[in-house]
């Protein structure tokens, strides 16, 4: 497995990877980001990645409108989804990550049929480019959170994996992230490395792995027995590591995670 960290992709993004000793960067090209920008951003992304050393180990855009109220895909956001798959491919990235937003005036089946639809497109587009097409286990503007619509979405669209952090299922869902992944841990293309304290319901933070509630020893003797051998991105989330704090607590769960790495 490789160990990378969210971050941006200018020097000071692939700095910061650099001096942790990481192996990639995430970019998270999120809602209202022009996506031309960082298509013409191309050459020097590719300058970077030479430069540092540093890999590109996903893109990925979340909040978003997929779909419109009268269950139309939105052709603006299926084509900034194309240009960044184009990215992808441009800088040698094999993952992007998405989610699909549902629309309160259709029925489930709808949603689920159109979910279906614009993942299949991206799929469909991204496969001859060799990227691979995941949804975010985050319910920011996309309901494909749970195993609920992983049964229904990914048990129809076959090549479609997971993008799993398991903060997301303590704070938003059953809280059986342990579970999620014994059954679904096959299907991740990506992983968020990021604490969490929720106690009794109320999100406390979101400290550095192995400063919070995850079994993280469990976490990731979970993913050797799916056989996942893909990347570990550190999310630096926490409303209190930061400042002076935020560079000692990446430190701290670089160390942390690293010990249960072993090939």
């Amino acid at each position: 497995m490789k160990l990378g960290i969210i971050s941006s992709y200018d020097d000071e993004g692939f700095e910061l990877a650099k001096r942790h000793g990481l192996s990639f960067i995430e970019l998270c090209y999120n809602v209202g980001k022009d996506c031309n920008e960082i298509y013409n951003s191309i050459d020097e992304i590719n300058e970077r990645i030479k430069k540092y050393g540093i890999e590109m180990g996903s893109i990925g855009r979340w909040g978003s409108d997929k779909i419109d109220k009268q269950g139309n895909i939105i052709e603006e956001e299926l084509q900034n989804s194309y240009v960044l798959i184009d990215v992808c491919e441009a800088v040698g990235c094999n993952v992007f990550n998405t989610g699909v937003n549902y629309v309160k005036e259709l029925s489930k089946f709808a949603n689920v049929s159109c979910a279906i639809e614009f993942l299949g497109k991206l799929i469909d587009y991204a496969k001859p480019k060799g990227v691979r097409i995941a949804t975010y286990n985050c319910d920011w503007n996309n309901f494909i959170h749970t195993p609920e619509y992983w049964s229904l979405i990914h048990g129809h669209l076959k090549d479609l994996g997971i993008k799993y952090d398991p903060t997301h299922c303590i704070n938003c869902g059953s809280g059986d992230y342990l579970g999620e992944m014994k059954d679904w841990g096959s299907r991740f293309y990506h992983v968020h490395i990021k604490g969490t304290i929720n106690i009794f319901g109320d999100h406390v933070d979101d400290p550095p792995a192995g400063l919070d509630m995850i079994n993280w020893g469990a976490f990731m003797g979970i993913l050797y027995s799916c056989g996942y051998d893909g990347t570990l991105s550190i999310e630096p989330h926490s409303r209190t590591w930061r400042g002076e704090l935020a560079e000692p607590g990446i430190s701290y769960t670089i160390k942390h995670i690293s010990q249960f790495i072993f090939k």
